[in-house]
Parts: structure tokens; sequence; C-alpha cells
């Protein structure tokens, strides 16, 4: 959510913003928004002005009484009941006035990074970094729902059975190779100096729409019936509703954490070839990493968050590279974002498995997460990113370090989280 005092002091800016993101539905919300805002605050000066004159007419009543001036004193009198009832109805239409507002304000896009390439959706995303050498075998890589067959590694029939399309049992040594990931992600985290958290996987509403657009909301979260709470889709949910309603000391600041969580998504939408397997799934795990800090510090965090996703991939022979999100692709609470793709041989291409966002103070906004020093108390800012999802990395380890008998190489920094196992051997 932006600032209500940038609204004010420049909406074309924030129309702009919003043409930027190719929103222009959105745009009324502008002029809705200065309207409902001028109002509150017109409400809040014939407040301010019938709760002085209280004062002032409650010392007439009292003097006109002590002077025998009944009559009088029951006219002032009347009128402090008459302000009375005005005040009350003003405070009524006050807090109307300021829901409406704030739903608003929560539709307008945040201000997007002057470094963000405008462009419609993700297919105008611009390349940034490579990191290790794209490799194509000299034999044909398969579809990676084949490879896991091979080693019996996965069972979706049974899957489907127990739960439906979208979801998966990893068995035998892939089971192991996805937590031997997901522990080595926390560890290397850990050793970056984040703090290890494991989250609450079910959030309620207030901290769902603190944390996300409604669009996203929407075609994200999985409701529990007949309860306000919701399936988190990734840590972050949970990680920065933790601090909703706070206001932390400067000098805690900046926070770092990387939280483990299984995550839920509904994943609407046309699922091609490329997104049966593990690829587009219902339910899977994640290990992220959360920043809290001072505004001066966010884009230094920004930056070497998803170098550390990137260092993680290159220590495990994985070829990456680094796309900037254009402006029609970021979430409505994003100020910049980058994708990390990693490289497929089979496709010939890479695909993504990680992202990285700064949402300034969009979300801190919504949830009342701020932080006091010395020069008084400010909105945080928040920035979350993938350190590693198995599910789409496993596809790209398979295809990156298998051979042409089938089996697959685990690399060093791995082995010790897979009891020294060097090789997976298929067992089909």
């Amino acid at each position: 959510m932006i600032d209500i005092a940038l609204l004010r002091s420049d909406p074309d800016r924030v129309r702009r913003n919003i043409e930027k993101k190719f929103q222009h539905q959105k745009l009324p919300l502008v002029d809705e928004a200065l309207a409902l805002d001028e109002k509150r605050r017109a409400l809040q000066t014939e407040g301010d002005v019938l709760r002085a004159a209280r004062n002032t007419l409650s010392k007439q009543i009292g003097a006109l009484m002590r002077e025998k001036k009944t009559e009088e004193a029951e006219a002032v009198k009347a009128q402090v009941n008459a302000n009375a009832a005005r005040l009350s109805q003003i405070e009524a239409e006050s807090e109307e006035v300021g829901a409406r507002l704030k739903a608003v304000m929560m539709r307008i896009p945040n201000i997007v990074s002057d470094d963000t390439p405008v462009g419609k959706d993700d297919s105008e995303n611009v390349e940034r970094q490579r990191f290790l050498e794209p490799r194509v075998p000299d034999f044909e890589v398969p579809y990676h729902l084949d490879i896991l067959e091979r080693l019996s590694g996965i069972d979706l029939d049974s899957a489907r059975r127990t739960s439906g399309q979208g979801f998966y049992y990893l068995v035998g040594d892939v089971a192991r190779l996805h937590s031997a990931v997901l522990a080595y992600a926390r560890d290397f985290m850990i050793n970056k100096g984040f703090t290890y958290c494991i989250p609450p996987f079910m959030i309620r509403s207030d901290v769902v729409s603190g944390v996300m657009s409604f669009e996203e909301m929407e075609g994200m979260m999985y409701k529990i019936e007949g309860e306000d709470l919701y399936l988190i889709g990734t840590s972050e949910h949970s990680m920065i509703g933790r601090f909703m309603n706070t206001t932390l000391d400067e000098k805690q600041l900046p926070l770092t954490l990387t939280s483990y969580s299984p995550c839920f998504r509904k994943e609407k939408g046309a699922h091609g070839i490329e997104e049966r397997g593990i690829y587009r799934i219902h339910q899977f795990e994640k290990q992220e990493m959360i920043v809290i800090c001072k505004p001066e510090e966010s884009e230094m965090w920004y930056d070497r968050m998803w170098n550390y996703t990137v260092e993680l991939f290159v220590s495990m022979g994985i070829p990456v590279r680094t796309l900037e999100c254009c402006s029609g692709d970021l979430a409505d609470l994003k100020y910049r974002s980058v994708d990390v793709e990693a490289w497929s041989p089979r496709q010939k291409k890479y695909f993504e498995v990680g992202s990285c966002s700064n949402l300034t103070d969009a979300q801190a906004r919504r949830l009342g997460i701020r932080y006091k020093g010395e020069k008084g108390s400010s909105f945080a800012h928040t920035l979350n990113n993938t350190v590693v999802a198995p599910p789409r990395m496993l596809i790209a380890f398979l295809e990156n370090h298998l051979n042409a008998d089938g089996s697959v190489d685990i690399p060093e920094v791995l082995r010790p989280y897979m009891g020294g196992t060097e090789k997976l051997v298929p067992r089909k």
C-alpha cells in the first residue's frame, strides 16, 4: 500500500505507475482515493472543531448557571447535545469512509523501481546475468518424470487416488535427495548469518490481505472451510505476519530469517506438457529467506539475497541466469523483482526456480510493521526470496547431473546429507 502523502502530493506519478503496469482499469482509483481522503479530512476537521467547542460550551453552562441564567444555560446545553449527536455521527461516518479509503488504497499498486523494465508480461522480462556454462549432453535427456520413474523415485498414480491431480509421492533415494537439498539450503543460509525458523502453515485473513493483493489471494490461497484460516502459499506469508502491528527497535534491524515450510497453491490455469510431473503442483516444500530492514538498506539486501540463491545453485553445479521482471509481471506490492532460472538440458532453455522481491514499505503499511529510532518511527522495508524449492529444483538437478546410463551424480556438497552417496542408480 502506497503512502497517502504521495497520492496527495503527486497523483500523476501514481497514475503513470499504474499505466506502466498496464493496469489502466485502476486509474479511476486515484481520484476515488483522493475524494475519500478529502472527505475523511473534512470530517476530522469538523470533529476537532466540535470537540474544542464542547469544552468551551461546558464552561459557559457553568458560568450561566452561577449567574442564574437558566434559560440561556439550557439553550447552551441543547447546543452541546446537538454537537454530541453530530460528533457521534461524524465518528461513525469517518470510520466508514476510512474503511472505504483503505480498501481503495490496497488496490493501488506499489511504485515500481526506476530500473524496472517496462513490459506487459513475463515474455518481456530482461536477462541480466548467467552463471556457469549451460551444457547439452550428447545423449537425449528424458522428461523429468521418466527419470524419476526409472529411479523408482515417484508414485503419481497412488497420489491421484489419495489426493487427486497435482500431488505426488516421492520415494527412496529421490525422497532422500529432496530432503538433502532442503537441509543443505537451511545450513547454507544459517552459515550466511540468517536465523532458522519453522512458521505456522496456516494464517488468518488479515495476514493474507496484508502480505498480498486480492488478485493473488484469489488465484493462490486455499481457504479452510468454516474457519478464518488459509493454508500458506509460501512461508513468507506467516514470517512477515509474525511482525504484524509491531514496532521494532531500530537496533534490531536488519532481521535476517530463513524459513522452511510446505506450501499450498491452487495453481489455476491450463497446464501444458512441461507442467506435468512435479513442475506445477498443489503442494511442495521450500526454503525461503526474509529480510526486514531500514529503507536505506533494502536495495543492498535485495542484491545480496538473489546472489545467495545463485551461489547455492552454482555450488550444486546447476547453471542459472537472472531475469529482471518487467513492470507488467510484478505483483502489486512489489517494487522490483528478479527471477532466478535454471538451465534445462532437455528443453535447451532456462526455467524459473526462484524469485527475489523488494516490496519497500508496501507490506509494512498494510500490516503495521514499524521501527523506532532516534529520528522517530517509520515503516520498515520487507524483502523475500526463494532459497530453493525442491520440486522444480529437482528437475534442474536431475537433468544437469544425468549420465548416459541413466544414473544421476550427487555433487560433493550434498553427499554429507545423502549418507555419502555419490550416485543414484536406475532401478528400472
